[in-house]
């Protein structure tokens, strides 16, 4: 827009304009410092005209005042909301910019909006068009320009960019890095070797939603689901002594625990950290329990965070203080008991809703304090490695995950990598112990060398040994003692993890994945299959649905998608499972289990829901579970260690196809849109989607009764 051209890029130094589409920045960030004398200014903000400036700290007064800046706002979410956009507020804002900013004349503005609007959203509907025309009306109604008085009274300074007991690392330089201040490090504040503090999202605070999850305990039936579910790990739960209660802050609330393994005196409770929630509501969509006095409402409820929030904050603080309950008394293979674990990836930077993270979250609450994990290019590098804060953190233990990222294209001969030298340490300290045995206990030398390490409990047991082995290593003076002493942890097993998304597992790194899937090296492969590749802009992948609209298959995709999982069965000594939380989360911890048990290659491929599929994100297990019932998406456990055993290894965790594929395809833009472009089209993929569904659930009832032992096996 506008009558002159732009021929370049610039960094703007002062701006002529500034919006600030999230209030909560003004906390934090001094945003007016690079506005102009007399600039206009844009906020989002939940108060009124009355109230807004009393909740602006000194600094922005000053600024308003100093620079004489034309203040304007609008409750973005609140229009939102009447004009059923949710909380997509993008269109509202930038009806906004045009109506203030002088670019245009504002009714050509305006104009230019809703021509813009009917490109862009044309194909998806004819409600979506309108839902945004709406929201370009109800704009002009409720934005407004603020008075602006004549002095700066506000006593709010900014607050600190992180929040917690930090140390000086984290507070000189990831704050710094925090609030965009990183040109002013110098290099020799960089650590010079790459690695990064772990587990430092957790002093962000980000403070982004506007409505968080409040547990009712009378409701609740502590299915834990709700804790599985949380895409940012914000939802936990604990077992605790009733005693624990006595120091607890006001509406720190509890309930009787439910359980063979608790006893009278303990207590369940589920608490919320509410200043790092994304508000996605997906936790009350898979709450399963029910008020039977107010039956719009569930266990766990959205409520505005505003009137709760200091209250929430303490009670998160407390909830963290109560020990934890032993991981050597729960039955990790068990859904319910799986979610105490400590996760060890924490409010990360994904999307709000994210179908990937609460994979991940698992996979590190399971096994957490001894992965070694090659995370592929894409949404999983991003939110899981993206400087200056990172989700994966370390145990009271100081155990936790060794994470780092490789390239799209080479992510499994990476992991691969990993695996090669772990062995080999793990053979040079075998080497060595063997040379040291008439120096050491002799009973704890041959323990160590072949005690199984099968289960945490094993693990937990040669973790001791290693200990003990140490302590009577220091005493020892050869060079061989001491060069065991430097590698005795890699006696304790390690779990090697290759995660990446479809793009990297189906398409570009496929090659290096089978090269690994043949290799028989004891490693896990986890694929969070979005079906699109969702960061570089949502490209269709060999993943994608027959149907689905995606770059590179604007009118729909025709072809069936690459069924990755039967390839990687063909080996035989693969561990192959395909998993949806949404639609069984029984069998998807099982599977996690079993993949790291098994001592050889495994592969995890599981459904993950995603913005580019085009609805709200909290129907995303909803939606994943129709996926499974529509057949599209086969659940199942393929388990070579019961071929041994004489067992069927192929657990097939679904009935097959039990609804239309419409029901489940068309409540997703991504391929309902395809019906307004090309009706015949769109009845042409449901016909082959429909087929798919069933070749699909043939072609795993087959390999289930090919693989069903005889009487004369059994």
């Amino acid at each position: 827009f506008g009558s002159d051209p732009i021929l370049s890029c610039y960094l703007i130094q002062e701006a002529d304009f500034i919006g600030v589409h999230q209030s909560v920045f003004l906390d934090k960030l001094d945003l007016l410092e690079s506005a102009k004398p007399g600039a206009v200014f844009l906020l989002n903000t939940p108060y009124t005209k009355e109230e807004i400036w009393q909740h602006l700290p000194h600094i922005t007064q000053k600024h308003i005042i100093d620079k004489g800046l034309k203040f304007y706002a609008i409750d973005a979410y609140s229009v939102a909301q009447k004009s059923k956009m949710g909380s997509r507020i993008n269109t509202i804002m930038q009806t906004c910019f045009f109506a203030i900013s002088g670019v245009l004349p504002r009714e050509e503005a305006i104009g230019k909006i809703k021509k813009s609007i009917q490109k862009t959203y044309g194909k998806k509907g004819d409600v979506i068009v309108e839902m945004n025309f709406a929201a370009v009306d109800n704009t002009l109604e409720n934005l407004y320009e603020v008075v602006v008085p004549t002095k700066a009274e506000s006593t709010q300074e900014l607050q600190p960019a992180l929040k917690g007991v930090l140390t000086p690392f984290i507070s000189e330089v990831i704050g710094k890095m925090s609030v965009y201040q990183g040109d002013a490090l110098s290099v020799s504040q960089i650590p010079d070797d790459g690695t990064w503090p772990r587990g430092t999202t957790q002093y962000e605070k980000r403070d982004i939603a506007h409505d968080v999850p409040v547990w009712d305990p009378d409701t609740c039936i502590q299915c834990n689901k709700c804790v599985s579910a949380c895409p940012h790990s914000v939802i936990r739960s604990n077992v605790f002594d009733i005693s624990f209660m006595d120091e607890a802050p006001e509406g720190f609330v509890s309930k009787l625990a439910k359980g063979k393994k608790f006893g009278e005196n303990d207590l369940f409770n589920i608490s919320v950290a509410v200043e790092d929630c994304t508000g996605c509501s997906l936790c009350v969509e898979v709450c399963p329990a029910k008020n039977k006095s107010q039956t719009n409402l569930k266990a766990i409820n959205m409520t505005p965070l505003d009137a709760i929030k200091e209250q929430k904050i303490a009670q998160w603080d407390y909830f963290l203080s109560v020990p934890k309950i032993e991981r050597s008394k729960l039955d990790h293979d068990d859904l319910k008991e799986s979610q105490f674990l400590e996760p060890l990836f924490e409010f990360s930077g994904a999307c709000a809703g994210c179908g990937e993270t609460p994979y991940i979250k698992l996979a590190s609450q399971l096994f957490g304090d001894r992965m070694v994990i090659a995370n592929a290019t894409g949404c999983s590098s991003i939110y899981g490695g993206n400087l200056p804060t990172t989700p994966w953190r370390k145990n009271d233990e100081g155990r936790g995950p060794a994470w780092s990222n490789s390239l799209f294209e080479d992510n499994a001969e990476f992991g691969l990598g990993f695996r090669l030298a772990i062995d080999n340490h793990v053979d040079h300290a075998h080497s060595l112990l063997e040379e040291q045995k008439n120096s050491l206990d002799q009973t704890l030398v041959e323990t160590i060398l072949h005690a199984p390490q099968n289960d945490e409990l094993e693990i937990n047991e040669q973790r001791e040994r290693v200990k003990l082995l140490k302590s009577a290593l220091l005493k020892l003076e050869d060079n061989e003692a001491k060069d065991l002493l430097k590698i005795a942890d890699y006696l304790v097993k390690k779990s090697v993890w290759i995660i990446g998304g479809d793009g990297w597992a189906y398409d570009i790194g496929y090659g290096g994945l089978d090269h690994v899937l043949a290799s028989g090296k004891n490693v896990n492969i986890l694929v969070l299959d979005t079906q699109v590749y969702s960061n570089t802009g949502g490209q269709q992948s060999k993943a994608t649905l027959t149907g689905a609209v995606a770059k590179f298959a604007a009118d729909g995709k025709a072809g069936v998608p690459k069924d990755l999982a039967s390839m990687a069965i063909n080996y035989e000594n693969v561990y192959v499972a395909k998993v949806s939380l949404g639609a069984n989360d029984k069998a998807t911890v099982k599977a996690f289990v079993e993949a790291e048990r098994y001592d050889g290659p495994s592969i995890i491929i599981a459904y993950s829901h995603c913005v580019a599929h085009g609805y709200d994100l909290k129907y995303g297990f909803d939606q994943q579970k129709r996926a499974v019932d529509s057949g599209l998406w086969p659940i199942f456990r393929f388990n070579p260690e019961k071929i041994k055993e004489g067992e069927n290894p192929m657990t097939l965790d679904y009935k097959g196809p039990k609804i239309d594929v419409k029901d489940f395809m068309y409540r997703e833009t991504r391929f309902k849109m395809v019906e307004k472009m090309n009706a015949q089209s769109a009845g042409t993929y449901l016909k082959t989607a429909a087929h798919t569904a069933q070749s699909l659930y043939k072609r795993y009832q087959n390999l289930h009764e090919y693989y069903q032992p005889t009487q004369k096996e059994v």
